[in-house]
């Protein structure tokens, strides 16, 4: 956490005339390319296996790195029914699968549709991309298509939505995307196969109609609305929507079906590259009207702010209400976001990932103009409590020192003035010590008229250099055992040019694939010295039996704490004597 200490000795500000000790460029280098970017066999990431081919032009996946966050939308004809969206009608019978397709089309009349609102609510909230469901795993298509009666136009709306979507997000200066579905219940309905995913066996002549399809709605796509820019495929087979976008569009960018997208859940550490996580406001990606858990809008902006810190892109999730309005509680948080934005902007755009990602809850990005040794990076602190305009705190930073061009100040404040307070001096002060870079900064903005606000606070720290080499370490796969528990595995890749560190494991109960974002608290293993790089492992019991665990190796060094790689054991077996005792009992 950052810390909160007594100033006893004159802190500076403006320039600095601290000595520098340089660090071997070259080495550095190589130790962060490894911590940062290297993949263990056992990362735990969510990875496209049918991203077999990427034909994204470099320009276009540096685009995505730069823009850093967008808006997703998830809307279908079940928005009148609140469940799962396509997934509520898998595997059903034919009796609902009739009312389904032939009858919820009916009452589809979303009066209040505006697009050009979400579209500036997008704008507003420093999203720089927006991307629409314009057909999801049910067939039901927003547009005007040639292909299927199962459309838009086929309902009392009888207007196209896609069109309506890509005007309005040009409108708002922001890049097209359109999310498209190649699996469709209403094909395989009207082929009378099972509606159920993965889609069942088909014969020749079937799966070439089917694939035709899947052709001919993505060429309409591409070649009605103008410049399509972003293409995200959610289904099988990718391979006809992503090669027939890219030959209509060589500029496209493929998202899912060429990068790594994890769904509902960060990576560990940094990816290498351009990569986009895609993240619902609450727990279902379409309007949920009851029972809804949303995060909030502080907990959404430490998910964009980790995002960004390992380079990637955040597609944050809406879902309209079937009259097409967004819920009140999903445009509130926009517009809290769109508060912090308005002053916090700079440190999320155009960067690129620090040497660390995190000193605990204190994230790091960097100016990507700027280079490792001569950085502008943002130190985004979360977490905080309640820090009081007028309130002066300290917080130290490990992994920055000073330079004789160092300039550090609050984003967003002008560092001269405090409201009703013309004696105060709000001017960050720094100086660099043997802990480390101590930062005294003043928060003088009020966001809120009471004047609390707990939404991320950033320090941008120009000319700054690295202070360390940070450590590596790797999340191996982990056994289950008979005892009720796991050994888990990891291995320490570099020690981060110190003689000693320690090692061990964090770990938690894995709650779901959409819950895993709103669990924080972590157990620890007992901690081991090494003194050189090696495998290391634990054990833990006492689990409950039949679950899953989440876990990720740690090393701790005397200046920070890295961890490694997300992964899971499971599910857990009953201990022996437990399993003997139920054994006993059915005799």
């Amino acid at each position: 956490m950052y810390q909160v200490a007594p100033e006893s000795k004159p802190l500076r500000s403006g320039r600095s005339g601290i000595a520098i000790r340089a660090i071997s460029f070259v080495a550095l280098m190589v130790l962060i390319s490894r911590l940062l970017f290297a993949a263990s066999p056992g990362d735990a990431i969510i990875t496209d296996q049918n991203a077999v081919a990427n034909r994204n032009k470099p320009e276009r996946m540096d685009w995505l790195q730069d823009a850093g966050f967008g808006m997703f939308i998830h809307w279908s004809v079940d928005c009148q029914l609140g469940g799962d969206i396509s997934h509520v009608v898998a595997d059903a019978d034919n009796k609902v699968l009739d009312w389904y397709f032939h009858e919820l089309p009916k009452t589809l009349d979303p009066t209040q549709c505006d697009p050009t609102h979400w579209m500036d609510l997008a704008r507003l909230a420093g999203m720089r991309y927006a991307v629409f469901t314009t057909k999801h795993h049910n067939g039901f298509c927003w547009w005007d298509t040639s292909t299927t009666d199962y459309n838009v136009m086929k309902t009392p709306y009888a207007r196209d939505v896609v069109k309506m979507f890509t005007d309005a997000a040009r409108r708002a200066g922001l890049a097209v995307g359109i999310y498209y579905s190649p699996d469709d219940f209403y094909f395989l309905y009207r082929h009378g196969l099972p509606v159920t995913r993965p889609a069942p066996a088909m014969d020749a002549a079937t799966e070439a109609s089917f694939k035709d399809l899947i052709r001919t709605q993505t060429r309409e796509l591409m070649t009605r609305y103008g410049t399509i820019d972003l293409l995200f495929i959610d289904g099988s087979p990718k391979e006809p929507c992503r090669d027939e976008g890219w030959n209509c569009n060589p500029n496209l960018l493929v998202t899912r079906g060429a990068l790594t997208t994890p769904e509902q859940h960060l990576p560990g550490r940094a990816l290498p590259g351009a990569w986009e996580a895609n993240v619902t406001m609450g727990i279902q990606w379409p309007y949920k009207p009851t029972g809804e858990v949303y995060k909030s809008s502080s907990k959404l902006l430490e998910i964009l702010v980790e995002t960004r810190a390992k380079g990637g892109a955040l597609l944050l999730n809406v879902g309209p209400m079937p009259n097409g309005e967004l819920p009140p509680e999903q445009e509130g948080r926009l517009r809290d976001m769109a508060l912090w934005h308005a002053f916090n902007g700079e440190c999320i755009h155009d960067t690129r990932p620090w040497i660390i990602t995190n000193e605990e809850n204190i994230w790091f990005t960097r100016r990507k103009e700027t280079p490792v040794e001569d950085a502008t990076i943002y130190a985004i602190i979360t977490g905080v409590d309640n820090w009081e305009r007028g309130q002066r705190r300290t917080i130290t930073i490990r992994s920055a020192k000073v330079t004789d061009r160092t300039r550090i100040t609050f984003l967003g404040q002008n560092e001269k003035t405090l409201e009703y307070q013309p004696s105060a001096d709000p001017s960050t002060k720094w100086r660099q010590t043997s802990q480390g870079l101590e930062i005294s900064a003043m928060r003088t903005l009020r966001f809120t008229t009471s004047g609390n606000y707990a939404n991320p606070m950033v320090l941008k720290l120009e000319h700054v250099q690295p202070a360390m080499v940070p450590p590596a370490v790797d999340t191996e796969n982990a056994l289950t055992n008979s005892n009720g528990g796991a050994t888990l595995k990891g291995r320490l890749v570099d020690l981060g040019k110190v003689h000693e560190v320690k090692v061990g494991f964090e770990y938690q109960e894995y709650l779901g694939f959409t819950e895993a974002l709103y669990n924080d608290q972590w157990s620890r293993t007992p901690m081991k010295q090494l003194s050189s790089p090696g495998d290391f492992h634990a054990e833990i019991n006492g689990l409950k039996p039949g679950k899953t665990y989440r876990y990720r190796a740690i090393v701790v060094h005397p200046k920070i704490t890295m961890r490694g790689e997300f992964q899971q054991v499971g599910p857990i077996l009953p201990q022996k004597n437990e399993k003997t005792k139920e054994q006993g009992g059915r005799q």
